[in-house]
């Protein structure tokens, strides 16, 4: 597996407008502007380590050298970071369509990245600044005790909870159908 990877047959566009917004792209305009945009929800989930110590959030994404080395006039990368409106990891959730500026942005993926070498640089003064203004959460900040938090708390019990509420629309790969 490649860091910066992904398959997201529905993002190879980039449009500018919308004739039939959705509850969740309205959810995400952050202003009264009435010409003010909302945002295709973009949520990556990932654990901050991959197999073998790899840590998943990184400085530069393997895409670049691949395509380096492929010769390829771009990197391929199926998904651009500005385009993710949410990191969510075990150590918390960064609202990253709330960020003012690039540096924001990068404090706040580096406030839930652990231990990784980007969450190591994370400053402690600068993520409490980022929980108390809402740009962050922390399981503690929604009511969840890091001691006591099992995959048991989860609403979806397996994949096959997830297909269901989705009424079909989630159609899984079948190596995680176990049902």
């Amino acid at each position: 597996r490649l860091t910066g990877f992904g398959g997201a047959p529905n993002m190879g566009h980039d449009p500018g407008g919308r004739r039939h917004p959705t509850p969740a792209w309205l959810d995400l305009i952050e202003t009264d502007d009435p010409l003010a945009r909302g945002k295709k929800l973009v949520v990556q989930m990932v654990e901050t380590f991959q197999g073998g110590g790899q840590p998943t959030i990184v400085e530069t994404l393997d895409a670049v050298a691949v395509g380096k080395e492929s010769g390829m006039p771009i990197a391929p990368i199926m998904i651009y970071g500005d385009d993710v409106t949410h990191v969510l990891t075990e150590e918390g959730i960064a609202y990253l369509y709330k960020a003012r500026s690039l540096e924001e942005r990068k404090a706040m993926v580096a406030a839930v990245a652990g231990v990784t070498p980007i969450g190591m640089h994370h400053d402690p003064a600068t993520t409490a600044k980022l929980r108390r203004d809402g740009l962050i959460a922390l399981p503690e900040d929604m009511g969840v005790n890091r001691n006591e938090a099992t995959r048991s708390l989860l609403a979806a019990k397996s994949v096959a909870d997830l297909v269901t509420w989705s009424d079909g629309l989630y159609d899984p790969p079948a190596k995680f159908r176990s049902w």
